[in-house]
This record gives C-alpha cells, sequence and structure tokens, in this order.
C-alpha cells in the first residue's frame, strides 16, 4: 500500500468515527477556527509535532509509555484541544498495534471544573479507548479553595477507567495526603535536584512506602540513572533516555536498540567476567 492510500485510509477513518464537537469552557469556538480549517490544522501539525516523550523501564528495555508535553505548559484555553490531539495520538498507536500509554497533562485547577470536567468525559468516552491507555498527569499545588472539587473531577474520570498520575512529588506534607487519599496509578519525581548530596531520608523513606510505581523524570545525567536503579524506581524518562519525538516515529522506537544504548553507557562484565 502506497504511502498516499494510507494517509486517505487515515483520514477516511476519522472522517467516519461519530464525533460530538467539544467546545472549550468558554464556550467559544478552538481557535475560532471553521471545522473544515481545524481538521486540516490538526491533520498537519499531529504528524509533524515532536511532542511525545517516550517513558521507558529502568533498564531500557521496554517502552512502558509516553508523555504529551505540550500540555505541560498550556495555557487554560489550548487545554481542550491540546487533550484532544493527545487522545488522537494514542488512538493513532492503537490503531498501528501498538498499546502505547500516554500521560496527558492537567492543571489540578482545572479539574475542579465541572464543565471542564464533563468536557474531558466526553472526549475521552469519545475516543473509544481501551482502559489503560489514557492517563491523566496532575499538578498539585498548595491551593485548598479547589483542592476537593478537584479530586471530585478526578474521580469522576477514574470512573471511566482512566489512570490518575501525580506529576511533580517533592514530599510536602500536602502531597502526601493527596497522595493516600488518591491513590495514584504513578508517582512522578525529579532526581536532579539530589545528584550530590543524594534523596533525603525523609523521602527515602516516603517513596519506599507508596504502592504506587514511581516515576523518574528528566533523566540527563548518568548519576539521575544510577540513583533511579538504587531507588527502585520503575519507569525512567528524560534525554538520556530518548528525547521527544513525533507520535509516527514512537512507532519505530526498538526497545532493544535503547536498552543496549543505555547499558553501553554502565561499566558491566562480559561472560568471561572481564570488565
Amino acid at each position: 500500500m502506497s504511502p498516499k492510500s494510507r494517509l486517505y485510509t487515515l483520514v477516511k477513518a476519522w472522517k467516519n468515527k461519530p464525533f460530538q464537537e467539544v467546545r472549550d469552557v468558554c464556550g467559544e469556538p478552538w481557535l475560532g477556527l471553521s471545522s473544515e480549517a481545524l481538521e486540516e490544522y490538526q491533520s498537519w501539525s499531529k504528524r509533524q509535532a515532536i511532542s511525545n516523550e517516550p517513558i521507558f523501564n529502568t533498564q531500557g528495555t521496554k517502552l512502558t509509555g509516553s508523555i504529551f508535553r505540550p500540555l505541560i505548559t498550556a495555557a487554560d484555553p489550548q487545554l481542550l484541544r491540546l487533550f484532544m490531539e493527545g487522545l488522537d495520538t494514542i488512538t493513532y498507536w492503537y490503531r498501528s498495534g501498538r498499546f502505547i500509554p500516554g500521560i496527558l497533562p492537567i492543571p489540578e485547577k482545572s479539574m475542579a471544573s465541572s464543565d471542564f470536567v464533563d468536557a474531558l468525559i466526553d472526549l475521552t468516552l469519545n475516543s473509544r479507548l481501551p482502559v489503560g491507555l489514557v492517563n491523566l498527569g496532575i499538578h498539585i499545588n498548595e491551593d485548598a479553595d479547589y483542592a476537593d472539587l478537584s479530586k471530585e473531577g478526578l474521580l469522576r474520570m477514574r470512573r471511566l477507567g482512566v489512570l490518575i498520575h501525580f506529576l511533580n512529588f517533592s514530599g510536602a506534607a500536602s502531597q502526601m495526603r493527596w497522595i493516600e487519599e488518591m491513590q495514584p496509578e504513578g508517582i512522578h519525581l525529579e532526581l536532579g535536584p539530589f545528584r550530590v548530596n543524594g534523596l533525603p531520608t525523609e523521602i527515602n523513606e516516603q517513596i519506599k512506602s507508596f504502592r504506587s510505581p514511581i516515576y523518574a523524570k528528566n533523566i540527563t545525567l548518568l548519576r539521575d540513572l544510577e540513583n533511579a536503579t538504587n531507588l527502585g524506581v520503575s519507569h525512567c524518562y528524560g534525554g538520556l533516555m530518548m528525547s521527544p519525538v513525533s507520535r509516527h516515529q514512537m512507532l519505530h522506537i526498538s526497545d532493544s536498540r535503547i536498552a543496549k544504548a543505555i547499558f553501553s553507557l554502565h561499566p558491566h562484565k562480559n561472560h568471561n567476567g572481564d570488565k
């Protein structure tokens, strides 16, 4: 099948897919574009954007997921549009035969809006993706005004089968309470600040008490990877593992090549016992 015919098949499948337009919280169409212009823009941008950061197990032997980076810094009016793009990316992998879980970051305060959560639910249901492929990544803040409301929104998403990840763990008491109450499916920790002195004893003990898998993010130096290994981290992502890629490039990541590259950076013994 030629590349042109494959593109035609993808476009045809998308156009035939039942879809209910979801507007942003303010009720305005996304970007003020017509539906035809929006579809054309999305079709081009999704093929070209370097938006997906691969996540591997600590040994680098298995691709375990991806984080959709545009949502990390998105402004509020962009959230629903980018969330839809993230879902479409996961769907693209799924229809291509790759079961790659995608983490879609959303600010905690946005989950306090029932209208916003309603829109997320509509988009998630319309994607028809299997349970486990859609993950919400939440940045936890200290503002108690919307903390309880956001938890209700997260529970509504969880009832759909959406998994919850806590993206910015730092050991604060308020974060510990949130983790104990919500029991997220993943806890993300940055090891960069602890390269010199190592993890404080308190955080080390907290991490070991969690039942949730630990993700080490922004892994850029060998020291970060060594700390992640010593800590028993389950998943790693960052420049040392692999830089962000497009959604099409993600389909062609070779786990064995990544493992070989990471393994070659460490002193190790061969079968004869020599260094």
